[in-house]
C-alpha cells in the first residue's frame, strides 16, 4: 500500500481573494488518498507565502522526511497544484531534487506530472513558471499602483509617527494626525528649529514625554516632508525624485520644516551665541523712561576699565542714562520678593487646571464619547474580518459590515474633528504653567541665563 505526507498551503491574500483554504485542499487530498489507496502518514497546514521555501511548517517536513531516508520504502508529498509548492522557479527545481536525494516524489494531484517521460519536463516548467510571473505580475501591477497614488498625493502603507491609517466610506485609505504622537512631532519638530538642542538631546526628551523612538527611525521621521504635508515620489528609470503635495492634513508648516532640514545640513548654526550685550542688557525693550516716558534701549561704550553698559532713552533728545550694573541688580533683588513659597506652585497649578477644565468639561466628556465609539466600531470591524478568515461568515455579509462600519467611522471622525481642541489648549497651559511655577520657584537663581 502506497503512503504520502500531505502538503497543504495558504498565504492569507490567497485565503480571502481566491477562496483557496486549508480545509478545502485538505478534503481533496483525503478524496483522491482514499481513491487511490493511499496511506496518509501525516498532514502538513502552512499559512506563508511560497516565495521561498523559508516556511517553518515545510522545514518540519523536511525534517521528517529525512528520518525517512535510509528506509527503503519510497515517500511521496502530496500537494493540490504546483503553486502550493513553490511559487519560484529556481527555488522549486533545487527542492525537488533535493527531495529526491531524500527518496521523495513531489506530487500535484490537479497537475501531474511524469518524470518518466523527458517532455514532461516541459510541461513542468510551465506549470511553476506561470505561479512566479502572476507574483511578478502582480509586484509590478502594486509597485505600479502604489507610485501612481504617491503621484496623487496619498500616503502608502502604515502611517508615519504622528498619524493613523483610516478608511472612507468608498474604501479609499488615507491618514489623519493621531492627537498625542502628532502633538509630540510637532513639539520635536519646533524644538529642532530653535537650535538650541542637537537631533539626539531632542529625541531622549522626546522618548521621556512617550514618543518611544529609535535613534535611526527618529532621523528618517524628521528628515520626513509628510509632516508638512508633502509625499516623496522616489525616482524611478528616467523620472526624478519629486515632491507632491499630499491629500492629508500637514501638522507642520513648510518653513518650519525647511529651516530644520537647514539645521541639520549644517547650514545653520545649531547654538546661537549670546554676545556681551544680550548677557548685560537683559532688560533692554522692557523699561520705559522717566522723564519723556519712551522705551529705553541699551548699549555698550569702551572705557579705560573694559566696556561699560547703559540703559538709555530712545530719544535722541532726552538725556535719560542708567548704568546697566546697578539697574540689573536693583532688578534682581526686587524679583526674589516674587518668590513662590515651598507647595505654592503646586497649588496654583492645581487651581488653573480645576478652573480650565470645569469650564470645558462638557467637550471634554463629548470627545471622551466619540472616541469610545470609534474603538467599538474598529473592534467590529476587525472581529467581521477574523469571522471571514475563519469562514464563519460570507464574503458578502462582511462588505456589508465594513461598509456600515466605515460609514459610521467616517462621521464619527468628522464629528471629532470638528470639536474645538480644548486637548490642546490643556496642554499648552499644562507647559506654560510648567514654565511659569519653575521660573518663579526659582526665582533667586535667574541669572545670568543660568535659568
Amino acid at each position: 500500500m502506497k503512503s504520502a505526507y500531505l502538503y497543504v498551503r495558504v498565504s492569507t491574500d490567497e485565503q480571502a481573494k481566491r477562496g483557496y483554504s486549508l480545509r478545502e485542499q485538505e478534503e481533496r487530498l483525503r478524496s483522491y488518498c482514499d481513491t487511490n489507496d493511499i496511506d496518509i502518514k501525516d498532514i502538513y497546514r502552512e499559512d506563508c507565502s511560497a516565495k521561498t521555501f523559508d516556511r517553518p511548517i515545510w522545514a518540519k517536513l523536511l525534517n521528517e522526511l529525512k528520518k525517512q531516508k535510509n528506509k527503503k520504502q519510497r515517500n511521496n508529498v502530496l500537494f493540490i497544484k504546483w503553486d502550493r509548492f513553490s511559487r519560484n522557479v529556481e527555488a522549486a527545481y533545487q527542492m525537488i531534487g533535493t527531495l529526491r536525494l531524500m527518496n521523495t516524489d513531489a506530487i500535484a494531484i490537479d497537475q501531474p506530472v511524469d518524470f518518466s517521460i523527458p517532455e514532461s519536463k516541459v510541461i513542468l516548467s510551465v506549470y511553476l513558471t506561470i505561479p512566479e510571473v502572476e507574483n511578478d505580475r502582480r509586484a509590478l501591477n502594486t509597485f505600479y499602483g502604489m507610485r501612481r497614488a504617491r503621484k496623487e498625493g496619498r500616503w502608502m502603507g502604515s502611517a508615519p509617527t504622528g498619524y493613523i491609517n483610516r478608511i472612507t466610506p468608498d474604501g479609499k485609505k488615507y491618514i489623519m494626525p493621531k492627537s498625542k504622537e502628532a502633538e509630540l512631532m510637532k513639539w520635536v519638530i519646533e524644538e529642532l528649529a530653535k537650535g538650541v538642542l542637537v537631533a539626539e538631546q531632542v529625541r531622549k526628551l522626546a522618548n521621556e514625554k512617550g514618543l518611544k523612538c529609535e535613534r535611526n527611525n527618529f532621523w528618517r521621521l524628521i528628515r520626513n516632508p509628510i509632516y508638512c504635508g508633502y509625499i516623496v515620489v522616489p525616482p524611478h528609470e528616467n523620472e526624478e525624485l519629486e515632491f507632491v503635495k499630499g491629500q492629508h492634513e500637514p501638522i507642520i508648516s513648510k518653513t518650519l520644516f525647511y529651516e530644520v532640514q537647514d539645521i541639520l545640513n549644517g547650514n545653520q548654526r545649531a547654538i546661537a551665541t549670546k554676545s556681551n550685550s544680550v548677557t548685560m542688557l537683559p532688560l533692554r525693550g522692557f523699561l520705559k523712561c522717566p522723564l519723556c516716558h519712551r522705551m529705553l534701549t541699551g548699549s555698550g561704550s569702551k572705557g579705560r576699565n573694559g566696556r561699560q553698559y547703559y540703559y538709555h532713552c530712545s530719544s535722541v533728545d532726552c538725556k535719560c542714562r542708567f548704568k546697566a550694573e546697578d539697574v540689573n541688580l536693583y532688578f534682581e533683588k526686587e524679583l526674589l520678593n516674587y518668590k513662590l513659597a515651598p507647595g505654592a506652585g503646586e497649588l496654583f497649578k492645581m487651581v488653573v487646571m480645576d478652573e480650565f477644565k470645569s469650564s470645558n468639561r462638557d467637550e471634554f466628556d463629548e470627545r471622551r464619547n466619540i472616541c469610545k465609539l470609534i474603538e467599538e466600531q474598529e473592534a467590529m470591524l476587525s472581529n467581521a474580518r477574523r469571522k471571514l478568515m475563519k469562514e464563519e461568515i460570507e464574503a458578502e455579509d462582511f462588505n456589508i459590515i465594513k461598509k456600515e462600519c466605515n460609514i459610521e467611522l467616517r462621521k464619527l471622525e468628522e464629528k471629532l474633528n470638528e470639536l474645538p481642541s480644548t486637548s490642546q489648549n490643556m496642554k499648552t497651559l499644562e507647559g506654560l504653567l510648567e514654565i511659569v511655577v519653575d521660573r518663579y520657584t526659582n526665582i533667586d537663581k535667574v541669572r545670568d541665563g543660568r535659568n
